[in-house]
């Protein structure tokens, strides 16, 4: 039983040119794709909160996932704490997950150039003309939105009150 696990989980991390198909093929069906992405480097409530509200939004939830290389140079040589394979199984083991890809640059610009996802989903924080990506979907008939984070998660904060809690 476990094997069929593992074969599910990996079979939802993907490379681009095989997500392509699939994404294909879902809207072919009818089916509304949404996109998100991020580091989710030490999985919190807020990233599951996050993800759930973002899949209601659709039929199939895609997570691009930030490279380790592209989390070094975005947070800090001492980051990811966990390693991009170790990332995107956790985010494969959630249910309303259906795709992971990875990449390597700073942004997810290519990603969703490539995929043009019916819709694309940030953080409230971000303002929807300044969403990465969001044009692009926008000229292709998709829907930019945002959602609200729950208050006081992130990995960041985290990261800090365990190295507070060793006295580093």
């Amino acid at each position: 039983m476990r094997d069929n696990l593992e074969a599910q989980l990996l079979h939802k991390i993907t490379d681009l040119a095989t997500l392509q198909g699939r994404v294909k093929d879902w809207q072919q069906n009818g089916q509304k794709v949404v996109f998100t992405n991020g580091v989710f480097d030490l999985l919190h409530i807020g990233h599951l909160t996050y993800m759930a509200k973002a899949a209601e939004m659709g039929d199939k939830l895609i997570i691009g996932l930030n490279a380790d290389s592209s989390v070094k140079r975005l947070k800090g040589p001492d980051r990811p704490v966990n390693g991009q394979d170790s990332r995107a199984m956790l985010l494969a083991a959630l249910y309303f997950v259906d795709a992971v890809v990875s990449f390597e640059e700073d942004t997810p610009l290519e990603l969703i150039k490539a995929l043009l996802p019916d819709i694309l989903v940030k953080g409230a924080d971000y303002a929807i003309e300044n969403i990465v990506g969001g044009k692009e979907v926008l000229a292709n008939g998709g829907e930019v939105k945002t959602i609200t984070f729950v208050e006081g998660y992130s990995s960041t904060s985290i990261i800090q009150k365990i190295r507070n809690q060793l006295g580093q």
